[in-house]
């Protein structure tokens, strides 16, 4: 009987692989700070970096791209604190205190990286990603915990939809400031999490 291969480990980054990596990303981090990502064009990035066009397009074939994966640091980070952090946000209490804490958390990323999530985040590329799955699998979760029926999703969905680059861009161009958009978001929170049973 033949013993199927197994798949090979992963191969390491080269040494100068990673370097040109971090000066792109270094480079795409400031050049979006600065002037907003769909002012960036791949070539001023290619350039700030350093880098070879070719270079950047291998691993990044757009500004979206450059964007997620400057974005994702930042959602690693927040989901160990899901994961392991210490309560409201991590475990440990109810899941009304942790949706709230969920909120604040994501607020706080959504306002300081929100050039980066407006370029990340275009159309239907939200869900599609990695950290949306995890946002929405957690608030699944939650509701569980709360025991708040949601067979389908939706309502978890409808949880995170708020928390998208343009809709959080439309309402602080509206007039809004982040502490009145965290009450509107907490007050939401309570009418789910406290609904009769």
């Amino acid at each position: 009987m033949r013993v199927p291969l197994a798949d090979p480990a992963p191969r390491p980054e080269r040494a100068d692989a990673a370097r040109n990596r971090a000066r792109v990303l270094a480079a795409a981090e400031r050049l979006f700070a600065e002037h907003g990502a769909t002012r960036v064009s791949m070539e001023d990035v290619a350039r700030s970096a350093g880098v070879g066009k070719g270079t950047l397009y291998r691993r990044y074939p757009d500004r979206a791209a450059l964007a997620v994966a400057l974005i994702d640091r930042h959602e690693r980070e927040l989901q160990q604190r899901l994961l392991s952090g210490p309560p409201p946000l991590g475990p440990g209490a109810s899941p009304a205190e942790r949706l709230d804490a969920f909120y604040a958390a994501m607020l706080d990323l959504v306002d300081r990286h929100l050039h980066l999530a407006l370029a990340a985040e275009t159309g239907a590329a939200r869900f599609r990603t990695g950290a949306y799955a995890f946002w929405r699998a957690h608030l699944l979760v939650l509701l569980r915990a709360a025991r708040v029926p949601d067979p389908h999703g939706a309502l978890a969905e409808s949880l995170l939809a708020p928390l998208a680059g343009e809709f959080y861009a439309h309402l602080r161009e509206g007039g809004l400031t982040k502490p009145q958009v965290l009450a509107a978001l907490h007050e939401l929170s309570h009418r789910v999490m406290h609904q009769p049973q």
